[in-house]
């Protein structure tokens, strides 16, 4: 079995997983939103599905897919340790902003239009 990382590499793969971050949705709506042939579609999520990154269940005629959270969880616990190279970037960034909206405006003179 191709590891979480090898799996999530894949840019198609990270795409249908962030649709259905947002909600669950069935093999028609994810070709329609993606804009790939319905074979292609069903490529994927069936890696995903042998991965545990999804999980399908019957509605109807059609299969609705979802999110399964615990792979991510598992490249989230190894992306732990790599964290503080950016975390003090974004903590920079946000206090620049601070100091921003905390900096009056000051009016520009002899501006012409």
């Amino acid at each position: 079995m191709e590891s979480s990382f090898a799996i999530i590499a894949e840019p198609n793969r990270r795409s249908i997983l962030s649709l259905l971050a947002a909600s669950e949705c069935s093999v028609g709506e994810l070709e329609r939103q993606l804009r790939m042939p319905q074979s292609s579609v069903s490529k994927h999520l069936r890696v995903l599905r042998d991965a545990g990154f999804v999980e399908a269940r019957v509605e109807a005629q059609r299969r609705v897919y979802r999110l399964r959270p615990e792979p991510l969880m598992e490249v989230d616990e190894w992306l732990t340790p790599f964290r503080r190279f950016w975390t003090a970037h974004v903590d920079a960034l946000e206090r620049h902003l601070d100091r921003m909206d905390q900096t009056p405006s000051t009016p520009t003179k002899g501006k012409k239009r």
